[in-house]
């Protein structure tokens, strides 16, 4: 199985770091990536709803959604940190290819609508601070495509950076806002108490649990602890899960400010002045400056929007990322992957604009907020499992007390939710014409989901699953070899995939040199988290290239040759060349896959990019 984001696997180093703060730093990182999707532009729209309409007395979901955040992320850091594996590659593991296809068409749907939310509130943002149309602030955000692309080659740590300081401005503009606005504190400790007015706070309820549980976050987390190397002993697990802990709790707090900052300001500006339907964020922004009595209030307003939707759309892409690669064992070109998930979110918010124009924004994102939520339990419910299997935690399983208030949460959210789609199925039967279409399509799917959700429940109950190590490649290959008389090459690098192309690469390497020549078996790591941070990365998948690695090796040499091995991390068009260049080889020998035209396109090609990088012949081998 291939490294969780293996292009910055493990490329952060923990060890050495002499005092406890440094060492503390070195961790933090992965949960300020993670907060930013609990500050985006959907957590606007249900926070600005909630606020407007109903005062300060939602509050208290906000902080009950941060306290569910705080445990299910720690639950997902700690499978991460524990296992090397990220939740898709854990439940490709456990269930069956067909189940895993559902999970992560589902998985694809929660990370379209976030994006979709991130599209429209940067549209929006874009919109009030330049005066730009909105549609064509929603086809501008197709630019940060490149953007991404530029901060995963700078590495993990530059983009940690960047978005710690967008969430800084989001922080620092509400900061302000809070001052301008003057609400009454009183009211805001009384929105800390539990209720419900009536059935529309209760859909907005959810939508605030969808917009700050955010399931893809929980896929991004559990890869993203995996950036950091430590210590795989007993000793030094244990400190990564209390450090990446604190990191958790300091950025998901800041986070739970920021929101709670945009509902205050919402109650003490809107429903003070019996504003109650202001459910557009562009009608926020418009009300803020009359009713604050400050130029600045607006404009920070959409400066903030502008870098929540920003930062929350560079980490929806990671999670992409991340779950096509776990569930399907599938990588594609990064700005391939890029392009089509933005795509997907910009299609239909395109299209709901032209037909009903830009006063449903606000209506869009609190929807797409409510599918997110729809999506949780299908990633909770697994998540709770895995962390509570004594033999995939080696040990490090959770307590009794943690599996009964993740259980609770997870109930909770599902409840929730039951109830929601089953108040709007039966809405729609009532009001539609034709009720019998919904009865042989909607509800249907409804039972379909329910069956789907209870099965993840018991699965694991009923028998667990062995473990299995995959790859991302065949590795059982007999590798028969050929001989001839005449050899000329004594130092031969052999670039290996542990695929089929590898057979006719060695053998035809083994024509070029024989058994006297040396050789150097390459492989390279090419995971997100290996292109992110090199060498220092540590987890499932750079342990089983190594193991095969070795096997590779171990084989040929009982065959008589002599090999060494070598193995890279990142991109394999800048990797191997590195390599290559720094040793004393004749000649580089490649098997390739035979592809071509839109496959190339899509997965990528290293040949093109390695004949003009390296100083020695490139022999390629067509399989």
């Amino acid at each position: 199985m291939s490294k969780s984001l293996e292009e910055v696997h493990g490329s952060v180093a923990t060890q050495n770091k002499k005092s406890a703060f440094r060492k503390v730093l070195a961790f933090l990182g992965p949960a300020y990536l993670i907060s930013v999707g609990y500050m985006d532009p959907g957590n606007w729209a249900t926070d600005i709803a909630g606020g407007s309409q109903f005062g300060y007395t939602l509050l208290w979901v906000l902080l009950m959604s941060n306290i569910m955040a705080l445990l299910l992320q720690s639950l997902s850091a700690r499978l991460g940190i524990v296992t090397q594996r990220d939740l898709a590659q854990a439940s490709r593991e456990t269930y069956s290819p067909f189940i895993n296809y559902i999970l992560y068409f589902l998985a694809e749907i929660a990370i379209a609508a976030c994006d979709l939310a991130e599209v429209l509130g940067m549209a929006i943002g874009i919109n009030l601070l330049f005066d730009i149309p909105l549609i064509e602030g929603v086809l501008i955000t197709v630019l940060d495509t490149f953007l991404l692309l530029f901060l995963i080659n700078k590495g993990i740590r530059k983009m940690e950076a960047f978005i710690i300081a967008l969430v800084a401005i989001i922080g620092f503009s509400f900061v302000f806002e809070m001052v301008f606005a003057e609400p009454e504190l009183d009211k805001v400790v009384l929105g800390l108490i539990p209720s419900i007015p009536n059935e529309a706070a209760l859909y907005i309820a959810i939508g605030i649990i969808g917009a700050t549980v955010m399931p893809h976050n929980l896929y991004l987390h559990s890869s993203l602890v995996q950036t950091r190397k430590f210590d795989r002993t007993d000793k030094g697990i244990k400190q990564a899960l209390k450090y990446n802990l604190i990191d958790s709790t300091i950025a998901l707090n800041l986070a739970f400010l920021v929101n709670a900052a945009i509902l205050i300001l919402a109650a003490a500006t809107f429903y003070r002045n019996g504003m109650f339907h202001v459910a557009e964020i562009q009608d926020a922004h418009q009300f803020l400056q009359p009713l604050l009595g400050t130029k600045w209030a607006p404009i920070l307003f959409a400066v903030a929007l502008i870098a929540a939707g920003q930062s929350s759309t560079i980490t929806g892409t990671l999670a992409g990322q991340i779950v096509m690669e776990g569930y399907l064992n599938l990588r594609i070109q990064p700005w391939v992957r890029r392009i089509i998930t933005r795509l997907i979110a910009i299609v239909p918010a395109v299209i709901v604009i032209m037909i009903y124009g830009e006063q449903v924004t606000g209506k869009l994102l609190i929807f797409s907020q409510v599918i997110l939520s729809l999506q949780l339990g299908f990633a909770i419910i697994p998540l709770i499992h895995f962390v509570s299997d004594k033999r995939k935690m080696k040990g490090f399983h959770i307590g009794r007390i943690t599996q009964i208030a993740a259980w609770i949460i997870a109930s909770t959210i599902v409840s929730l939710n039951a109830k929601l789609v089953y108040d709007e199925i039966t809405g729609w039967i009532e009001n539609a014409e034709n009720p019998l279409v919904l009865w042989l399509t909607v509800v249907p799917l409804a039972i379909a989901f329910l069956v789907l959700l209870l099965y993840i429940v018991f699965k694991p109950f009923i028998a667990r699953s062995k473990a299995k190590n995959y790859n991302h490649s065949p590795h059982n290959l007999t590798l028969k070899f050929s001989e001839k008389a005449t050899y000329t090459k004594k130092n031969i690098a052999i670039s290996v995939d542990f695929s089929e192309a590898d057979e006719v690469a060695i053998n035809s390497a083994f024509e070029l040199g024989g058994i006297e020549a040396n050789y150097t078996l390459i492989h390279i790591v090419e995971t997100v988290g290996a292109m992110m941070y090199g060498e220092n990365i540590q987890d499932h998948e750079t342990t089983i290239d190594e193991k095969l690695l070795n096997e590779y090796k171990e084989m040929l040499v009982q065959k008589g040759f002599r090999v060494e091995i070598q193995l890279g991390f990142g991109k394999p068009g800048k990797v191997i060349p590195a390599i290559v260049n720094t040793g004393s080889f004749d000649i580089l020998v490649m098997g390739t896959h035979g592809h071509t035209g839109f496959k190339d396109l899509l997965f990528g090609t290293t040949v093109n990019k390695l004949r003009h990088q390296i100083s020695i012949p490139l022999f390629i081998v067509k399989k």
